[in-house]
């Protein structure tokens, strides 16, 4: 399972993998309602991603790391209150977390860390045989992480040692 973690909206990717085949399962965003407040959002993301943990039953969640731009501290604030609610669903599941930089994921991807978003989606198209890039963004990227953890599982790259 990968997440591309956010308050506004988390995308969600599951995939499978079988003797060299890897095929989605299912994918999606949890959105929350920007005009609740702070608590009722992250319990909103909270029930959402249990849901879907719940039904899908991953073996290892894949999320992206937390970066900060200097510009931007209350983005990275708000993205660090939606990482803690899904570290928190991960972790009353049982579900090993492995964390991965924006950065590496597009490196993986595509072949260079500062891809645009279309790139990762087509990536994502051709890496899992589907007929049309995914969409929104956050799934694309969300498949990603999963790919990334799934590739990293199997040859031990792109880690970031599971720091939270």
């Amino acid at each position: 399972m990968g997440i591309d973690p956010g308050l506004n909206v988390t995308g969600y990717g599951v995939i499978e993998a079988r003797e060299h085949q890897v095929r989605l399962l299912e994918a999606g965003i949890i959105r929350t309602n920007r005009r609740h407040s702070m608590p009722e959002r992250l319990v909103e993301l909270h029930r959402g991603l249990t849901e879907v943990i719940e039904h899908l039953r991953p073996d290892f969640m894949a999320l992206e790391q937390l970066y900060s731009h200097y510009e931007r501290p209350r983005t990275a604030i708000l993205m660090g209150h939606a990482r803690g609610t899904i570290c928190l669903c991960a972790g009353q599941a049982g579900l090993e977390i492995k964390s991965f930089e924006p950065t590496k994921v597009k490196k993986l991807m595509t072949g260079n860390g500062r891809a645009p978003k279309h790139q990762i989606q087509l990536a994502v198209k051709i890496q899992l045989n589907l007929s049309s890039v995914p969409e929104p963004a956050d799934v694309a990227d969300a498949l990603a992480i999963a790919l990334c953890g799934h590739h990293q599982s199997r040859i031990g790259i792109g880690l970031i040692d599971n720091q939270l």
